[in-house]
């Protein structure tokens, strides 16, 4: 119940946002109309429509966005032809195209159903109007489509989509309510019915246009003009609903806000659209700490694993008398590579002492989640432990997990005993394993804490100069994007466009320059060559990078403010900034040698089809 009044609070808030402004003009359209005949009709068809195409959306993958793409554009042609119809009246009656006489009769209808006529017109409107609907995607409802990623199509997580629905559609209610007065008063006072008829349909059109070109989800969700999220948030943080969303799917369809502060300890990777900078959180002092006999929970079941790596497949049953260390991770995840070090030498350390480290790998791009290439970076990695290949998120949900990496700490009944997320806490952490190895009646290590030294990706990151987030290029997440040509002020979707880098930009803003097809998580190169560049503050600049389908090498050259890197070349490139893009993963493209500034990342790619997912910093 909880959860659904959140849900419902949040739809409310919509009013407050931007992204609202263009149904607003579909919604006045029925001012001046009876309320529950008319207005009342179409806002319920608007939220059960966005209710049931955002839980697809959530859950089905590109197919479904697909799908209503083409639902997209019968919705935009449907509620143009009604602004037509009420900006022109005499049209519907002079041309006889199906979908204007359609546009004609469902406005003159919909106007009857004020009186006695039926409520279907204003519905119908109402549905499409839910097909155009993109609503800036705040905590609140980032919240809300986790649990319909992590649940899947049922009835409850349809549920909290239609109390959103419900919520925005209370809100435009209360404003077509007044509307509807002043709407009554000005034909009353002015005769002025038929103009006011023709500005409404007037803006209907703007509406549709605003939508067509993607400025309900491009402009407008940049701009702050009432932005909510500082009140979303203190809901949020509020009502605290978080056992009942504690499982929540890393997904990258899933994590809003764009992406992490790529820093120092104890910081991590977040499948937690509740937190305002998109991924990375600080761990609270402790970090799960469990100093005594607390008990977290039970080792949740490892059969959802699809296969296994370096050991035949795990169960709970099996590891019984063992002390057991799962290290939720992804193989391109900066934050997992500068912990792996560590767990690696816990799992030898304490192996003949009765350890079992069990990496559960949960992929966050959809590259991670073929089994060849999570083979090969295990090899690269030397990561010599089980590993469980968990691709649909299953022992991640069993464990209620948010982060990567994230460690859990099992004794030999089974108890959950401690669990730390995010990099640093190692002391802390190897101490709980000797403490758990010594209640098993182990004989305590004399040999102290390891020591564990780190280069190239591995090596801490230099938290104090990190001023730039981690930024996907994919368009479910990108942000901070920017182009030399007004036409591509956003990047446009699922189709190769022609794009320019500004002649300057400012801290945390990036472009592309040349022909890019920008998928949900990717922007693919389709021109022969092409540049990304990024005004950055950072130690280090890591890319996620990948050879096009044919998995052709590509070259690529890395600039700093136009020159060659030299020193401060990556573990990637060299001096002159050359390197090659062979497989899907992170790349580390520049570590600088001197003081950390403030500069532009050039990267130009000398091959076409290459795949760049998202920029890490360190």
């Amino acid at each position: 119940m909880l959860l659904i009044l959140l849900a419902y609070l949040g739809g409310v808030l919509t009013i407050l946002s931007p992204c609202i402004l263009p149904v607003l003009p579909f919604v006045f359209a029925r001012a001046g109309q009876p309320f529950v005949r008319s207005g009342l009709p179409m806002l319920l068809g608007m939220a059960i429509t966005f209710a049931l195409v955002a839980t697809l959306a959530a859950v089905g993958g590109g197919w479904a966005v697909q799908a209503n793409q083409y639902g997209r554009w019968v919705a935009i042609l449907l509620l143009g032809f009604f602004g037509l119809t009420l900006l022109l009246p005499e049209l519907g009656d002079r041309l006889m195209q199906p979908l204007v006489a359609l546009g004609g009769r469902l406005s003159q209808s919909a106007d009857a159903a004020g009186g006695t006529g039926s409520i279907l017109p204003s519905l119908v409107l109402g549905m499409a109007t839910g097909l155009l609907w993109a609503p800036c995607a705040g905590p609140i409802l980032g919240l809300v489509l986790t649990g319909a990623a992590l649940q899947g199509a049922n009835g409850k997580t349809t549920l909290l989509l239609v109390a959103y629905g419900l919520g925005a559609a209370t809100s435009l209610a209360a404003t077509l309510l007044i509307g509807g007065k002043v709407f009554t008063a000005l034909k009353r006072s002015l005769g002025a019915g038929e103009w006011i008829r023709r500005g409404l349909g007037a803006a209907v059109l703007a509406g549709v246009i605003a939508i067509a070109f993607g400025l309900d989800t491009g402009l407008l969700t940049r701009l702050s003009l009432a932005s909510t999220a500082g009140l979303e948030q203190k809901i949020v943080d509020q009502l605290h609903p978080e056992g009942a969303l504690a499982n929540q799917t890393p997904d990258s369809d899933i994590l809003m806000d764009g992406g992490a502060m790529s820093g120092g300890p104890g910081m991590m990777m977040a499948a937690d659209p509740d937190h305002a900078d998109g991924g990375m959180m600080m761990a609270a002092p402790g970090n799960g700490a469990t100093a005594g006999p607390t008990i977290e929970g039970k080792l949740p079941s490892l059969a959802g694993a699809v296969s296994w790596l370096n050991s035949p497949p795990l169960s709970v049953e099996s590891l019984r008398g063992k002390v057991v260390l799962i290290d939720f991770w992804t193989y391109s995840c900066i934050n997992c590579l500068r912990t792996l070090p560590y767990v690696r030498a816990w799992a030898d350390k304490y192996r003949d002492q009765g350890l079992v480290v069990i990496g559960v790998h949960a992929p966050e791009f959809a590259f991670e989640k073929d089994l060849d290439n999570v083979r090969r970076a295990t090899k690269d990695l030397k990561v010599n432990y089980p590993v469980a290949i968990d691709n649909d998120y299953a022992i991640w949900r069993g464990f209620g997990n948010r982060f990567w990496p994230a460690h859990y700490f099992i004794d030999t009944e089974g108890r959950i005993r401690h669990h730390h997320f995010g990099e640093g806490g190692y002391d802390e952490s190897e101490k709980m394993i000797q403490q758990l190895l010594a209640e098993a009646g182990k004989a305590p290590d004399e040999s102290g804490l390891v020591k564990v030294e780190t280069s190239g990706v591995a090596q801490p990151a230099n938290d104090a100069a990190v001023k730039s987030p981690e930024t996907y290029l994919g368009y479910s997440r990108a942000e901070n994007f920017v182009s030399a040509d007004a036409a591509t002020s956003a990047v446009v979707r699922d189709e190769a466009g022609p794009y320019a880098i500004p002649g300057q930009l400012t801290l945390n803003q990036w472009a592309l320059a040349g022909s890019w097809n920008v998928g949900k998580e990717q922007a693919r190169l389709s021109s022969k060559t092409g540049r990304i560049a990024f005004r950055f503050h950072a130690r280090d600049v890591n890319l996620v990078l990948g050879p096009g389908p044919g998995g052709k090498p590509v070259r690529y050259r890395v600039l700093l403010d136009g020159q060659p890197p030299a020193a401060s070349h990556g573990v990637d490139s060299d001096a002159d900034g050359l390197g090659r893009v062979r497989e899907q993963r992170l790349y580390q493209l520049v570590r600088q040698a001197g003081a950390v500034e403030e500069q532009t990342f050039e990267i130009e790619f000398l091959d076409p089809d290459v795949e760049a997912f998202a920029f890490t910093f360190g």
